[in-house]
């Protein structure tokens, strides 16, 4: 099974990744908007394809994406019927079975932090994805949206820590750079559940606890009661298009080579500033340059990035892509907005036989 453990800094949430290999099928849990494009890149290196997305309930910090990436690659939105979202394509149950190739997910009612809070046990129970119901030596607030600390404490202690001490134990958030606990030491040393700690113990934990509601509560609940689609769909797509690109788990653009050599022929490539980075006795070495090409070396980029036009794309290369992908994140730096990485530099230009000026024959 493939696992990754996904962070958005600002509202310090966790996604999740699970695939199953054999498939290629996948899940996200718990996706953050903002970074779709992170995901989907992700996906896409590690060969899957995303079948669903699972929010742990209706957060009131960020806002899911699972409305986009619907959008993007046709996953399926689930989460429990009891959150009252609309646009789900299944509203999950407790005991329902979510499937990823052989493998699958087991659903458990968790409220208590909010009404429609689930978690979700892997079929071999040696992981769980608990949301906002348990965290790291702590839980969820009870203190809105139809929270309640009774329920909450029956959901943890019945449903969460019920299951085999050695269980593995991932939240929502954490908000002190944790990452993951097990049942054993969430039994033993979780200060608001944990040991001896009964109902009423609990109970007055958190009703005494005075914390301001999150400062994003009024745009994230209304957008994930509508499964994270925006009041005005086709606003802010913000998708380049001066080129066929794809963007890297790293955050960098790139244009296949084939794809540069197909703009440059039918003219579009007039527009784009090819800019290699490489130094001037690789410019001119075996491997060659492509036509048009600029040689800036990315030692000297940083002083002559001024040089380049602010409203024509540029395309940054060098011999494997490596340097030239440093070169895309120190032009966006300098202002430049519209920057690609050429994929596999001159590397794989010369593999797939596109022209170039000097080099071996």
């Amino acid at each position: 099974m493939v696992f990754r453990q996904l962070f958005d800094p600002t509202s310090s949430t966790y996604t999740y990744l699970l695939g199953d290999s054999a498939s290629g099928e996948a899940l996200l849990i718990d996706p953050v908007f903002e970074h779709e494009r992170r995901d989907l890149a992700l996906l896409r290196e590690l060969g899957l394809q995303l079948v669903a997305t699972l929010d742990t309930h209706v957060h009131a910090d960020h806002v899911t994406a699972a409305w986009l990436l619907k959008q993007r690659c046709g996953s399926r939105i689930m989460l429990a019927a009891a959150a009252g979202a609309a646009g789900a394509d299944r509203a999950l149950q407790h005991g329902d079975r979510v499937a990823f190739g052989s493998r699958h997910l087991e659903v458990r009612a968790t409220p208590g932090h909010t009404n429609g809070c689930v978690s979700y046990v892997l079929d071999d129970q040696r992981m769980a994805f608990t949301g906002d119901a348990l965290l790291i030596r702590g839980c969820g607030r009870t203190d809105f949206q139809q929270g309640s600390p009774s329920r909450l404490y029956h959901s943890v202690r019945e449903q969460i820590l019920s299951l085999p001490e050695a269980c593995l134990l991932y939240p929502g958030h954490d908000y002190r750079g944790l990452t993951v606990t097990s049942v054993a030491e969430e039994r033993r040393y979780n200060p608001r559940l944990g040991g001896d700690v009964n109902e009423g113990d609990f109970s007055g934990y958190m009703k005494n606890l005075g914390l301001p509601h999150p400062r994003l509560m009024d745009i994230a609940v209304p957008a994930n009661l509508r499964c994270g689609e925006p009041e005005d769909p086709g606003a802010g797509a913000g998708e380049p298009d001066w080129a066929p690109l794809t963007c890297t788990f790293s955050g960098i653009w790139e244009i296949q080579p084939n794809a540069l050599y197909d703009c440059v022929a039918g003219g579009a490539g007039s527009a784009i500033q090819i800019v290699d980075v490489r130094e001037p006795d690789e410019f001119n070495d075996a491997l060659g340059h492509i036509q048009g090409a600029r040689l800036m070396p990315l030692s000297q980029l940083a002083q002559q990035a001024a040089e380049l036009a602010t409203d024509r794309p540029i395309v940054a290369v060098c011999r494997s892509g490596a340097r030239s992908a440093q070169a895309t994140v120190l032009l966006q730096k300098q202002g430049l907005k519209q920057v690609a990485n050429l994929a596999g530099g001159m590397l794989r230009w010369r593999a797939e036989a596109l022209p170039v000026e000097g080099g071996a024959v």
